[in-house]
């Protein structure tokens, strides 16, 4: 950290910045030392630590499943097959009940969000200066280990479905029946430049759903934690309270990151389903 007894402000802006590398003030590359040094790097940097913590969830997503894949067996199933399979025939399921074209892409895609989301907001169930604090014994400044917090991460996973939207919308529909569902819909087709600006903004606010959805309640989820933490620079009293506190928000965000994993893999299957939905024209 930037001191050794940070104030309660430094230590809250230490929590909330990302390791982020670009071109400093200076013109050469490097890490940021500072929040103010990695916001001046603009959109040309990269945030390591979400970048490496969401890579390091997909890793682990893909060694548990196919792990349980290679163990698999018909006969009696050990602990991790039965855990698989109940969170595929889950994903399964929902995909079903939602989405009823044919397109063997939806329910994997489907399940590899869930995973993937749950996972990385798991990582907020981490005490907060635990790994923070590794880090800096390494000489890293700053350790962000929640990737979900990161808008960059939520919005480029939203905005990659959102490609896959344009795609099956597209496909489906022509690029003809595309743009008349735009157009067209819902008032007379006299009022199509109304109806494209209404359309377009309903289109544009299914990336945004599902991205700034995400990053807003694991944000403040994190927030609520570093909160939480510097209730323990108090007194006992203080500190048993805190920890409290934190044991009870803990078990609540449990709920809070399935159900915020859950909601962008449903999004994802209604939106594609809407795509391949041609029976209006």
């Amino acid at each position: 950290m930037a001191s050794e007894n940070p104030t309660t402000s430094e230590y809250i802006q230490h929590h909330l910045t990302n390791l982020t590398y670009g071109q400093l003030p200076d013109g050469s590359w490097g890490f940021a030392q500072s929040a103010q040094e990695a916001a001046s790097m603009g959109f040309m940097s990269i945030n390591v630590d979400s970048m490496g913590w969401s890579i390091a969830m997909g890793l682990v997503f893909l060694f548990v499943f196919s792990r349980a894949a290679g163990r698999a067996t018909a006969g009696v199933p050990g602990g991790l097959q039965n855990f698989v399979e109940m969170i595929v025939d889950f994903i399964d399921d929902t995909t079903s009940s939602i989405f009823s074209h044919k397109n063997d892409l939806v329910a994997p895609m489907a399940l590899t969000i869930f995973v993937w989301v749950w996972l990385m907001n798991l990582m907020d169930l981490v005490p907060v200066d635990w790994i923070p604090m590794l880090a800096s014994a390494m000489g890293v400044h700053f350790m962000k280990v929640v990737p979900t917090t990161d808008p960059n991460i939520t919005m480029s996973m939203a905005f990659s479905v959102f490609g896959l939207i344009l795609y099956y919308s597209i496909k489906c529909k022509g690029a003809g029946g595309f743009l008349a569902e735009l157009s067209f819909h819902p008032f007379p087709k006299i009022l199509a430049p109304i109806n494209f600006i209404l359309e377009f903004v309903t289109l544009i606010a299914k990336p945004l759903s599902l991205g700034l959805r995400l990053f807003g309640n694991m944000y403040a989820g994190e927030m609520i934690f570093v909160l939480l933490a510097v209730m323990f620079s108090g007194g006992i009293a203080v500190n048993l309270l805190g920890g409290v506190l934190q044991w009870g928000w803990a078990v609540f965000h449990v709920v809070i990151i399935t159900l915020q994993a859950f909601i962008f893999a449903v999004l994802t299957i209604v939106y594609l389903a809407q795509a391949h939905d041609v029976e209006e024209h």
